[in-house]
């Protein structure tokens, strides 16, 4: 088994709790994130890589939003088929 060392880092309590809440959410923790981070390092030479998560904008959260108010609505018009709202556009 490879030699290991701890590694101290200091950071702003609000930044670690940040991280952690992204990481968990990637299925990892600070210590793992880290090793990674490190590694791709030392591949790379360099900064490596941006791991972001899939958080959509500002304008697909109000439509996400509006979208489900309208499939909560039970009066809005819903559609079986494609026929059936093509007709129900045709009559307007």
């Amino acid at each position: 088994m490879a030699s290991v060392t701890n590694l101290n880092i200091r950071t702003e309590k609000a930044v670690k709790e940040a991280a952690e809440n992204i990481f968990a959410e990637l299925g990892l923790n600070m210590t793992t994130a880290v090793n990674m981070f490190l590694r791709q390092t030392i591949r790379e030479n360099g900064i490596p890589f941006s791991l972001k998560l899939n958080t959509p904008n500002e304008i697909t959260m109000a439509a996400i939003e509006e979208g489900r108010r309208i499939a909560a609505d039970p009066n809005v018009k819903g559609y079986k088929s494609l026929s059936d709202l093509k007709e129900a556009l045709d009559d307007i």
